[in-house]
């Protein structure tokens, strides 16, 4: 480890910071710091012993290996780890601190499982022209459906931009599409590591939140000369990917035997200056593709078999989207394709039943699965409140939606045995945020996957 997340006491900000710099100048304040550092002598590195070193003058290297052989942390964290398995009948990940005495327990969550991870057949008898892309490393399992839309930034223009202003901006437009796009209907493709945090030519610079309601992340690496670029393969936010069953996909487009179809991802009619026009200017670098409009009504699927470490993408006629088999203990919910016509019952329901004056709300929108009709027994509501009230107004409304969020969960969970904290996903946006585009408030209105009006009852 070369860095440190910190809390600057002083700022109260999040820092990142040089871990060896930061045990130099405060060690000896950090419990069993022996047993977390090592020291370089000559050519060999060793432990520490006692107090018999000086953490200023010495050359620190962080690799924890004192923990590791001379105490029985392992051991402590494979019994934690065995205990909650056993009480809570699933494997679990957890986060901990210690005060080199105590391990206190911070956070436990299952490991995810998703029952429709397998490998998806993949037919070799697909025309050509039908093919926007296929792989044959790293592939893991699944099948994504009914994609829409797919965002392609352009390795070799990314690559060509010099500003970082620009190369930041291009990770703001991502993080406007995210929210923008149909949920889950869409792919995103681009240059070598996504996330990037250092030299973020490597890669669009992004956090999970910014990517969040993608269906699959592609990085590409196109040659250059005899250099391929490396890839991160997801692990900026691996475990985030993995427990919203957000596929991940590797593409080498210069790999002997892949298809990547640069007519199609070049040549299509890029919409980005018709749903943002403010970053328009970035058109040559992010081409946005509606999919149906393009083929004439067509989606992608993505197949993907990890057996024979192979995926295609393949443009397919849209089907009806079947919910998904839950296993809930010993209970099996049987897929059903009401799970969004009764959230957008319950959601025009929230808004039957709304008090616009009392509340200062003028408007009142649902969008993403519920309006898509893709929503599955865990999906979210989400609803979209302009507001023009007081900070008491607003606070009133939060409490009574509240009520109605503990209700809905409570009625979700009789109705299919899928058990949530918090059902209703609640975006609160006023005059100045529609005006000016941010946050949410670009789903109204929208050219693509716009937010639908829910009818409210008139301010008397």
């Amino acid at each position: 480890p070369q860095k440190m997340d910190v809390i600057n006491l002083e700022t109260n900000n999040f820092e990142t910071i040089n871990a060896v710099q930061l045990i130099k100048e405060s060690g000896r304040d950090f419990p069993n710091v022996s047993k977390v550092i090592s020291l370089l002598k000559d050519d060999h590195i060793e432990q520490p012993y006692g107090f018999n070193f000086d953490l200023e003058k010495e050359d620190v290297v962080v690799t924890f290996e004192g923990l590791i052989d001379k105490t029985n942390f392992v051991k402590l964290i494979e019994t934690v780890l065995k205990i909650l398995q056993e009480n809570l009948s699933t494997p679990v990940d957890i986060e901990f601190a210690s005060d080199g005495e105590f391990l206190y327990l911070l956070q436990c969550r299952p490991q995810c499982y998703s029952h429709d991870i397998v490998a998806s057949p993949i037919p070799k008898d697909i025309p050509e022209k039908d093919i926007i892309f296929s792989a044959n490393r790293y592939v893991s399992n699944g099948l994504v459906p009914d994609i829409t839309h797919l965002v392609y930034v352009v390795p070799e223009n990314y690559a060509e931009i010099e500003s970082k202003d620009k190369l930041k901006a291009v990770g703001e437009l991502i993080s406007n599409l995210n929210n923008l796009l149909p949920k889950r209907q869409f792919i995103l493709m681009g240059p070598g590591r996504w996330g990037s945090r250092g030299d973020i030519k490597l890669g669009v610079s992004v956090t999970y939140s910014d990517i969040n309601n993608t269906s699959v992340l592609i990085e590409v690496a196109r040659k250059k000369g005899n250099y391929i670029p490396d890839l991160s393969f997801g692990t900026h936010f691996f475990q985030d990917l993995v427990e919203a069953s957000i596929r991940y996909l590797p593409l080498y487009p210069d790999d002997e035997g892949t298809k990547f179809n640069d007519h199609f991802l070049n040549t299509s009619p890029n919409i980005l200056g018709k749903i943002l026009p403010e970053f328009d200017y970035l058109s040559d670098v992010v081409r946005v593709i509606d999919i149906p409009e393009v083929t004439n009504g067509s989606v992608l699927k993505v197949l993907m078999n990890a057996d024979l470490d192979e995926a295609i993408a393949i443009l397919d006629q849209p089907g009806v989207k079947k919910a998904t088999s839950f296993k809930i203990s010993t209970s099996i919910i049987q897929p059903s394709d009401d799970y969004w016509r009764w959230r957008l019952q319950m959601a025009g329901k929230v808004a039957e039943n709304l008090d616009p004056e009392r509340f200062g709300v003028k408007a009142v929108y649902v969008f993403g699965s519920t309006k898509n009709a893709t929503a599955g027994p865990g999906s979210d509501i989400d609803l979209l409140f302009h507001i023009d009230g007081t900070e008491q107004q607003k606070s009133e409304l939060l409490i009574w939606l509240e009520g109605w969020d503990l209700c809905l969960c409570e009625l979700n969970y009789l109705r299919t045995g899928y058990k949530l904290d918090s059902i209703l996903d609640i975006h609160l946006v006023t005059d100045e945020d529609i005006q000016r585009k941010t946050s949410f408030a670009i789903k109204i209105g929208a050219v693509t996957d716009a937010a639908r009006p829910l009818p409210i009852p008139k301010k008397s």
